[in-house]
């Protein structure tokens, strides 16, 4: 071989090399860091000029109430009208199946349907960085049932795509959407780590993935806004602290994040969530925001941040402050680590995830340190504090607080929905927890498809490692693991530092 044919074969080589490191649908977790973000950036370069040919029509349908943005501690639409967030969280994008629960038993429509018809007015999605960066054709999903075709505007879609008529079928209905980036990898529960990075998926990764959904459906007024990320958690072991630890500094983070989509769209809201210890005052994962008295996020834009908290009953994890409780003891623990930042006129607060499992008494029940105290009273105390906006966990019939039965057609418990319903209505709330009557369910047609290998997740427990925690079948419930009774440190430490 030539000298001159054996350098073009080197060029070709070279060529060949790099195209498939830097185009779109080649995984470029196999290449280092540096060519990886490299190629996020090529990537979100080809999906952005992708996006813009095929605009999502949500905003020029909807009759809706624009953007939303802040003042004090209120979130008001484009005419200034006060808004609250009252809302559920419908999850699966997020995982390896990368398409939402129910869309193998039910019609997308149909759900959102139902979302609507139960008074919702805003759905939290749950992504992941894989599933925005390598969107597949998913196959836990549906496209007949005995009633007839399900689903057929979503065949042949992959997740991105179905995302956006998601998106486009809630606009239409007047439905508005936050889209929350759950995790790093696809998979269940928040990151390991707890931080807002992976290996695979470093910052400039997530931050690129941010500006290219913001980017895909800038000026559609159905996306109000992005939380920025689920969970931070395992600030005293290597994972995200509020401020003041270097590389870890998630308030820090916060900030370049949510000013990298304000950037793109400066009319979005930038949700931030807290972490799970601040000066070794331990709480639930993401429900800590006692470091923003001393450490505020500070964004580029003003009036588009809001804070968000998760909250969870002894269900989850029986915490210290649940033993010999009352509403007024709860009330206390929630104004400290995140209440007081509503209460005290700092900003607005989001409760982005709450939620209780579908047993009558852990509804209802007003016995002392019960999962039913916990819900009856903050239920009552987010009525008698209307700023604080909120999404209930979840919509997915599949999960043990699921709002919706397996079906995806009925409420599991309509006394849940009927206490969600009494929060929408209540323009404030009695000290006292809050007396449910059960409603008619909403039901749409119901669906029993014929879908194959296909396999939901039976339980999805969204805030402590899958490992420590097994399904108990008969009482529809996530329970501790017999060889795991030893929760992580975050968890045992948060029930003994926090006094009450």
């Amino acid at each position: 071989m030539s000298i001159i044919s054996s350098f073009f074969m080197a060029v070709f080589h070279f060529l060949v090399l790099a195209w498939a490191t830097i185009h779109p649908d080649v995984n470029p977790n196999n290449h280092n860091v540096a060519i990886r973000r490299v190629a996020t950036e090529v990537r979100v370069s080809y999906q952005q000029r992708k996006a813009a040919a095929h605009p999502v029509l949500a905003s020029t349908r909807a009759a809706d109430t624009g953007y939303w943005h802040t003042a004090g501690t209120r979130i008001l639409d484009d005419r200034g009208n006060a808004v609250r967030i009252q809302g559920i969280n419908w999850y699966g994008f997020e995982t390896v199946r990368k398409v939402p629960g129910g869309l193998a038993v039910q019609d997308y429509r149909a759900i959102l349907d139902t979302i609507q018809r139960s008074g919702f007015n805003t759905v939290r999605i749950p992504l992941s960085n894989d599933m925005v960066e390598h969107p597949v054709v998913p196959e836990a999903i549906s496209f007949t049932s005995e009633h007839g075709a399900i689903n057929q505007p979503l065949r042949g879609l992959n997740s991105l795509q179905i995302l956006d008529r998601i998106i486009e079928q809630a606009g239409n209905i007047g439905l508005k959407v936050i889209l929350d980036n759950h995790r790093s990898e696809a998979g269940d529960s928040a990151e390991g780590s707890g931080l807002w990075y992976s290996a695979d998926y470093p910052e400039s990764s997530w931050i690129a993935d941010w500006q290219m959904l913001t980017h895909r459906y800038a000026g559609n007024t159905t996306v109000i806004g992005m939380d920025l990320r689920n969970e931070p958690h395992n600030a005293n072991s290597g994972g995200a602290c509020w401020s003041g630890c270097g590389s870890r500094d998630w308030h820090l983070a916060a900030q370049r994040g949510g000013n990298a989509v304000l950037a793109v769209n400066p009319r979005l809201i930038v949700f931030v969530e807290g972490t799970d210890a601040v000066n070794n005052d331990f709480y639930w994962w993401g429900g800590n925001l006692q470091g923003v008295r001393s450490a505020p996020v500070r964004l580029d834009i003003p009036n588009q941040l809001v804070y968000s908290a998760h909250d969870y009953g002894p269900n989850e994890y029986h915490q210290k402050w649940f033993d010999g409780a009352t509403s007024a003891s709860l009330e206390n623990v929630w104004n400290r680590h995140w209440g007081y930042i509503s209460r005290e006129g700092i900003a607005p607060v989001w409760l982005g995830e709450f939620g209780t499992s579908n047993k009558t008494q852990d509804i209802n029940s007003t016995t002392s340190g019960s999962a039913g105290q916990w819900f009856q009273s903050l239920v009552g105390y987010l009525g008698k504090n209307p700023d604080i906006s909120w999404t209930s966990w979840a919509l997915n019939g599949e999960d043990a607080n699921g709002l919706l039965d397996s079906d995806y057609d009925a409420p599991s418990n309509p006394f849940k929905l009927a206490a969600l319903n009494n929060l929408m209505r209540m323009p404030g709330s009695p000290s006292q927890p809050v007396n449910v009557q059960p409603i008619a369910p909403v039901y749409v047609q119901p669906s029993k498809p014929q879908y194959g290998n296909v396999q939901m997740a039976q339980v999805y427990r969204p805030h402590l490692p899958s490992s420590i925690l097994r399904f108990d079948e008969e009482n529809n419930q996530g329970t501790l693991s017999h060889q795991q009774q030893t929760l992580p440190t975050q968890h045992t430490k948060s029930a003994e530092a926090d006094g009450f």
